[in-house]
């Protein structure tokens, strides 16, 4: 706030020095003075500068999220390689940044399953961003290896669930009792593919400004962070309807 202040009031003195170009020195001065003096006696002044500010940066931020959301429509919504629950066809899609260490992406696990077996006609593409660690980064590319064979969900559902570092050997156990094949499954966690997939992941949550996890795309929203389910629906429901 404090730097929002004093750039309101840079801008409202600035204001003035421009407006007293072509007078004299002492003409200047005393338009300053002039501002200054309405600046104390007139706190409104500020408050209304600083409220332009706010209103002029919001609507920066809105837009370059707009355009970059616009820019990476094709990266977010319509990457066939991209793992996928809910209807392949739904008139709505989420896209869901998440890490499986993440404790809020755990928490909000729950809501998103709700909100599938509530609406069946919502897809959501799932993007591995594993930004907490070594065993984030053996997560992802085990979740990306069961992907290859069918099976990322299962194995998604169980990390949603897991209450315990998902070390190699946590790995194991969950993808054999998802019915993986883990010799296959531990070769394909070393093709570089998937680690390029991985990089993809992180480079296109930092063209979004994305900065931790879980962050959603729902239409034209960015939604940062785990929400509740009556949240949810409002947002899809927001992006169902027709724009004007």
């Amino acid at each position: 706030m404090k730097r929002i202040m004093m750039a309101a009031a840079a801008l409202v003195l600035a204001a003035g020095a421009a407006l007293a170009q072509g007078f004299t020195p002492e003409q200047r001065a005393e338009i300053v003075t002039i501002l200054r003096e309405a600046l104390r006696t007139d706190p409104t002044i500020l408050r209304e500068a600083i409220g332009a500010l706010q209103d002029s940066e919001r609507q920066a931020q809105e837009t370059a999220r707009r355009q970059a959301l616009a820019d990476n429509a094709d990266a977010l919504f319509r990457d066939a390689a991209d793992p996928v629950k809910g209807n392949p066809r739904g008139d709505v899609t989420i896209v869901e940044f998440f890490d499986a260490r993440c404790g809020y992406c755990k928490s909000f696990y729950p809501a998103m399953q709700q909100l599938l077996q509530r609406d069946r006609n919502v897809r959501v593409v799932l993007k591995d961003l594993p930004i907490l660690g070594p065993n984030s980064v053996l997560a992802s590319r085990a979740l990306l290896a069961a992907h290859r064979q069918g099976k990322y969900e299962p194995l998604f559902d169980a990390l949603m669930r897991l209450r315990v570092e998902p070390t190699e050997t946590v790995l194991q156990a969950e993808a054999q009792r998802a019915g993986l094949d883990w010799p296959r499954l531990r070769r394909d966690m070393e093709d570089p593919a998937i680690q390029a997939r991985l990089q993809g992941n992180i480079a296109l949550a930092q063209r979004l400004q994305i900065e931790g996890t879980p962050a959603l795309i729902i239409g034209d929203t960015i939604v940062p962070g785990a929400v509740e389910l009556p949240e949810l629906e409002r947002l899809v429901a927001e992006a169902r309807r027709p724009r004007g």
